[in-house]
C-alpha cells in the first residue's frame, strides 16, 4: 500500500514468518510497526512445513491459533535407518503440518488485523557505514528501533557489523543443502502414518510431513552440493517404493541449511531475529518455533525500553536446538553409530520419548513478565498508526 510517511516506532526488514511474528508481538504491546520486504505475499520458502507443539503454543500467544483445518496433525516423530525404526508421540499434544504459504497468509492476516503497516516489493536499502541511514523507496525512514528479519544472508546484520560467529561444537560442519517438494498420494495407497518420518539414506536424510488428508511434504538434506531430491529419495528404498505411485504437486525447491550462532544479536537500537540472528540445521524442525519465541521475547524487551533482555536471553532459545542439531549431525556423519543408537532407542522406547519431550520443550516461557512501555491499542477502536 502507498505510505504517507515512513515514520514508525519499529521498522522490520523482512516480511517472512519471523518478521511477521515480530510485528504481531510488538503490535500486541502497542508499538507502531512498519514491515518492508522486497517480495510480495504470500512468501514461500523450502522447509519441512511441520510445526512442533512448542511452535503452536507460541503461535497461540501471537493470536494465530492453528488446528487440523489448516493442515494435518501428526502425533510425533519416527526415525528410520535401514531396518531400524523407532517412534514416539509428543507428550503435550500433536504437531501440525501446514503449507508454508498458508502459514504466511495467517500471520499476515493477524498482523493486518492489528494495524501493522506494510511496504511490499520495496527492499530496505542499507549502505556500508552506520552513518548512512537506511532508506525505503528512495526515501529516508525515521524509526526508534530497527529489526533485521531478513534471513541467513541478512543485509542488516552485515550493515551493523554483527557478523561475528561463535565457533562451537554445534556449528561445526553443519552447512548442508535442503530440498522440498509436495506429493499427492494415490487413492489406493495407505494413508501416511500420523508421524513425521525421518529417513536416513546413503546420500542424506529425507523427512515426510503430512499436510493434508492425501498430501505430504517431502524434504531432504544432503552434504553433497550436486545431489538433488530425487537422488536422495532413490537411495532410500522404502521411500522410493512408497512414492512411486504418488503425484508431484509442486516443483522441487532448494535452500541452504546451517547451524550458526552469533556473538551478539543487538547493537545500539538494532536487533536481529530469526535466521538473521542465528540458525539450526533444518533436521531439528525447530526453525519456525525459535523465531516465534524470539519474537515474543523481543516484544517484552522493547516494551521495557531496551534490547538488554533480548540480548541476554536470545542464546538460551537457541542453545537446546543447537545441541540437538549437533547430535543429529553426528549420527548423520557416522552410519554405524546411527544404527547402534536407533537400536538402543528401539530397545528402550522410554529413552526416545524422553529425548523427544526435551526437544519440543514441554513448558517453555516467553521470558520476564511484561513491563509496560508501549501504550496498548484500544479494543474495537481505530488503531493509531505512526
Amino acid at each position: 500500500m502507498a505510505l504517507s510517511n515512513h515514520n514508525c516506532d519499529v521498522l522490520i526488514a523482512g516480511g517472512g514468518p519471523a518478521g511477521l511474528a515480530t510485528a504481531i508481538a510488538l503490535r500486541q504491546q502497542g508499538a507502531g510497526v512498519l514491515v518492508a520486504d522486497s517480495q510480495r505475499p504470500p512468501i514461500d520458502k523450502p522447509c519441512g512445513e511441520g510445526l512442533m507443539p512448542d511452535g503452536l503454543r507460541a503461535l497461540a500467544q501471537l493470536g494465530v491459533p492453528l488446528d487440523r483445518g489448516h493442515g494435518a496433525e501428526f502425533a510425533g516423530i519416527c526415525f528410520v535407518s535401514g531396518q531400524s525404526r523407532v517412534s514416539a508421540d509428543f507428550p503435550s499434544g500433536p504437531g501440525l503440518g501446514v503449507r508454508r504459504t498458508t502459514l504466511h497468509q495467517l500471520l499476515l492476516d493477524r498482523a493486518s488485523q492489528l494495524g501493522v503497516r506494510f511496504s511490499w516489493n520495496t527492499p530496505l536499502v542499507v549502505k556500508p557505514g552506520l552513518n548512512e541511514k537506511p532508506s525505503l523507496a528512495a526515501e529516508p525512514i525515521a524509526f526508534r528501533w530497527l529489526i533485521g528479519a531478513d534471513g541467513c544472508s541478512s543485509r542488516v546484520r552485515a550493515w551493523t557489523g554483527l557478523e561475528a560467529v561463535r565457533q562451537n561444537l554445534a556449528s561445526r560442519g553443519s552447512r548442508r543443502f535442503g530440498f522440498r517438494a509436495h506429493y499427492r498420494l494415490a487413492s489406493h495407497s495407505q494413508p501416511w502414518p500420523t508421524h513425521v518420518e525421518v529417513h536416513w539414506g546413503r546420500l542424506g536424510q529425507a523427512y515426510i510431513t503430512p499436510i493434508g488428508p492425501d498430501e505430504i511434504c517431502v524434504s531432504a538434506m544432503t552434504r553433497h552440493p550436486a545431489t538433488r531430491l530425487t537422488e536422495i529419495l532413490s537411495a532410500i528404498p522404502f521411500l522410493r517404493d512408497k512414492l512411486a505411485a504418488a503425484t508431484p504437486t509442486t516443483h522441487e525447491r532448494g535452500a541452504l541449511t546451517l547451524t550458526r550462532r552469533l556473538h551478539r544479536v543487538t547493537g545500539g537500537n538494532i536487533a536481529l531475529i530469526g535466521d538473521a540472528s542465528g540458525s539450526v540445521d533444518a533436521i531439528t524442525g525447530e526453525g519456525l518455533a525459535l523465531a516465534f519465541r524470539q519474537a515474543l521475547l523481543l516484544a517484552d524487551s522493547l516494551a521495557a525500553g531496551s534490547l538488554a533482555l533480548y540480548q541476554a536471553r536470545h542464546a538460551r532459545i537457541l542453545a537446546l536446538p543447537q545441541r540437538m542439531a549437533a547430535l543429529l549431525l553426528l549420527l548423520d556423519r557416522h552410519p554405524r553409530l546411527r544404527s547402534g543408537t536407533l537400536r538402543v532407542f528401539a530397545a528402550h522406547p522410554a529413552l526416545f520419548r524422553s529425548l523427544l519431550a526435551v526437544h519440543v520443550g514441554a513448558g517453555f516461557g516467553r521470558g520476564e513478565p511484561f513491563i509496560p512501555g508501549f501504550s496498548q491499542p484500544a479494543k474495537n477502536s481505530e488503531v493509531d498508526l505512526c
